[in-house]
């Protein structure tokens, strides 16, 4: 998957941007608070049909706006397809691709595959277990479409049985009919999540080894009410505990990811070098998964990537991004001499823009 060609209107604080792109490598230089990662986020937008930041759809336009559009034209398998977002507050966004629109926006996740490095990712260490589930369901989404939709399915089924639980219904023939539709639905995202993460967690290992020279011992492991047995059941035996609660306890939306550090909790104990390198690690590690699993090469952005690293660790990034493991890459950085020697690394392709308070030069 290629970028040629974004279209940016109003967005956050980019007043209006025409840019071409290299196949290859394309750096972004600027201070902070310029709009190097404006642009990241829109073109990670028309991937998800959302900002990476989770904002609502009316604080992406920018300020004293009343519209934001953006469209890029890309080149998928060889062939030309152009996809455009255009949001206007409080109305409902359109979302098109080659000028027809999506009835549901689900059906575009996986077309246009991307994975985001953000110093934002921190959230999935130092966060709760829904980040680390968004991460894991990201991936899996993209390339498995029956995956989505049973979690699309799961989630209305557990959003009825809480509505039940906080109207205090005590007739358990209601709550059946949801329990039954979530445990369906569960037993197909646990059995997915759960072979994703044998297979990704020797790749993720591979990545950390090799960005910290296999100096420390890292873990990843999967936790799931599932591990003990059939969801339904377990539904049933919580009911009058939830009803005391006032939520769902037992389910795929409590799943969860251990990060360790030599058996230890990552968050606790992992310095800020540590942790940035653990998801890098997974970061690169989704890239390599989606390339090998999916219909086509994943767009790769990396924004402030080498913030809280060792020039060790920065070293073998720079050699890894420079390599030709990956696909288009999007790269910004406060600091032009690690644009630099990538670029000096590389033999491939590549553009450089200055990025000054939402407008964007070439160097």
């Amino acid at each position: 998957m290629i970028l040629k060609q974004l279209s940016i209107i109003n967005f956050k604080n980019i007043a209006q941007a025409e840019l071409s792109f290299s196949a290859n490598i394309n750096c972004f230089l600027g201070n902070n608070g310029m709009g190097k990662s404006n642009l990241l986020d829109a073109i990670y937008y028309l991937s998800f049909c959302k900002s990476f930041t989770h904002v609502n759809d009316s604080q992406n336009i920018r300020h004293g706006e009343e519209f934001f559009m953006l469209q890029g034209v890309y080149d998928r398998n060889d062939t030309t397809e152009t996809l455009s977002c255009g949001i206007r507050r409080k109305q409902k966004k359109s979302f098109k691709r080659n000028k027809k629109e999506y009835e549901r926006l689900s059906d575009h996740i996986g077309f246009a595959p991307l994975v985001m490095v953000s110093p934002d990712d921190s959230i999935l260490i130092r966060g709760g277990g829904e980040e680390r589930r968004r991460f894991i369901d990201v991936v899996i989404s993209q390339w498995d479409k029956p995956y989505l939709d049973s979690l699309i399915r799961y989630n209305k089924a557990l959003e009825q049985r809480n509505a039940l639980i906080r109207q205090q219904v005590g007739d358990p023939s209601l709550y059946e009919i949801w329990e039954e539709q979530m445990a369906r639905a569960a037993s197909r995202v646990y059995d997915t999540r759960q072979r994703f993460l044998e297979a990704f967690i020797p790749v993720f290992n591979r990545f950390y080894n090799h960005i910290a020279a296999g100096n420390e011992q890292v873990g990843l492991a999967y936790r799931s009410h599932l591990a003990e047995g059939d969801l339904l059941p377990q539904l049933a035996a919580s009911r009058s505990r939830d009803l005391l609660i006032g939520y769902t306890t037992k389910g795929i939306h409590r799943d969860d990811m251990e990060m360790t550090l030599d058996d230890y909790p990552m968050k606790r104990i992992g310095s800020q070098g540590q942790c940035k390198t653990y998801l890098v690690a997974l970061k690169l590690a989704q890239y390599e998964f989606l390339a090998q699993h999916g219909n086509t090469t994943p767009i790769l952005l990396l924004d402030d990537l080498f913030d809280k690293l060792d020039a060790e660790r920065v070293e073998r990034i720079m050699r890894l991004v420079a390599s030709d493991v990956f696909g288009q890459i999007f790269i910004t950085d406060t600091n032009r001499e690690y644009l630099d020697q990538i670029v000096r690394q590389t033999t491939a392709r590549h553009s450089l823009f200055n990025v000054v308070n939402g407008e964007f030069s070439s160097l």
